[in-house]
Order: C-alpha cells, then sequence, then structure tokens
C-alpha cells in the first residue's frame, strides 16, 4: 500500500501483509514523527489526501511508536557484534547499513536518535562522508534530536572539541569500543541535559 504523510509529503511504499484488513489505523512519520491516518477499508483507492505524490519504491519497516531507532554504518563484524549488543542492553534498535547508499535511503525514511559511523565505512573517510554531510545540512530542531557518534583511529576517545569540529556529539577511537556502553552511559545523558537547559531557555524568551 502507498502511504503519503499529509505533514511533510513524505511517500512510503507498506506491504499489504504488515497492515490489518478492514480498519482504520495511525501510524506515526518515521521522518517528521506526525500522525498518518491509513484506511485499509478500500485497498483499490490508496491516495491520501487526495494527492498522488511519487512513491519511494523501498518496502517501509514499521516501527512501535517509542522505539529508538540506532543506525550502525561499520564494516567490521566483531565491532558490529559488540556494539549491536550494547545497543541493545540500552534499549536501542540497531539498524545495520551496508553501504553509503544504504544508509542514505535509510535516513530519508526514519528517525534515528543515535547514528555511529566509523572512519573508512564504504570507503569513506568521516570528512567527506555523505551521511556527515546530509546530517549538516538538517535544520537545528531536527538535528539536535539525532545523538552521532564518530568511531576512528585518529580521535582520542570523548575528544569534545575534535567532536565540536567535526559537528558530532561524540568521537571514541576503536580500541575504546570495548568501554561503549559506559562511554554511551556517560555521554548521552549529558548531551540530554544540556538541551534541557537549551530548550527550557528558548521557551523562556519565546522562541520555541
Amino acid at each position: 500500500m502507498d502511504i503519503t504523510c499529509d505533514s511533510c509529503g513524505a511517500a512510503f511504499k507498506i506491504p499489504d501483509e504488515k497492515l490489518p484488513p478492514n480498519k482504520v489505523i495511525s501510524a506515526t512519520c518515521p521522518r517528521c514523527k506526525a500522525k498518518i491516518k491509513i484506511d485499509t477499508r478500500k485497498p483499490d483507492k490508496e491516495i491520501i489526501s487526495g494527492e498522488t505524490l511519487e512513491q519511494d519504491s523501498r518496502p517501509l519497516e514499521l516501527f512501535e511508536e517509542g522505539t529508538r531507532l540506532a543506525l550502525v554504518l561499520n564494516r567490521d563484524d566483531g565491532q558490529i557484534n559488540d556494539i549491536n549488543s550494547v545497543l541493545k542492553e540500552l534499549k536501542y534498535k540497531p539498524i545495520i547499513a551496508t553501504s553509503i547508499q544504504d544508509a542514505m535511503g535509510k535516513l530519508r525514511l526514519y528517525h534515528f536518535d543515535l547514528i555511529i559511523l566509523s572512519d573508512g565505512f564504504d570507503g569513506q573517510n568521516i570528512e567527506g562522508s555523505p551521511v556527515t554531510h546530509y546530517l549538516n545540512h538538517l535544520s537545528m530542531s531536527v538535528r539536535r534530536k539525532i545523538f552521532l557518534v564518530l568511531v576512528s583511529e585518529k580521535f582520542d576517545t570523548m575528544d569534545n572539541m575534535m567532536a565540536f569540529t567535526l559537528s558530532a556529539n561524540l568521537v571514541i577511537n576503536p580500541a575504546d569500543l570495548s568501554r561503549l556502553r559506559l562511554i554511551l552511559n556517560k555521554a548521552i545523558p549529558d548531551h540530554e541535559k544540556f538541551y534541557k537547559i537549551f530548550m527550557d531557555t528558548l521557551k523562556e524568551v519565546g522562541k520555541e
């Protein structure tokens, strides 16, 4: 079934078998988090809001509302397994990208709360990666909801100045991935605390 979000115009394709038949249901748009009405009582009329937009050919995987998604861009199977284990412990749903192209497709379809990008993924260094370029051009209201972790042998773990320079939230040396759970357990709450203060300040001055 082809679905279009009224709020942001994103277009998705959801396999019919993933939808309950003959019902009107509500789903959360992975891109803008607005509610989308899906009417499966009309199998022959799959146009939402009377508009026909160009559809994305990739099937949209549905997740329960409130699921925290983490995108992992790494080619080392050992590191991927270790990262996935930590993410699951921290109640994230890990999504593995197989290439830059795959990663970009997933970024356009879903909102990720956490992204872990390793230097050299799919032959791209971090500075020239289309992923970092994409993230750097998001609106601040969207970008600040994404916790970006960069992994490289060039970094000292938790070098805040380097992270700031690269517009990331955290940098990690691969040698310290064995301590990833402890590192994220400190860095993410610090980030959330900072932005809570930031958002509270915006509300006080009437800008949010």
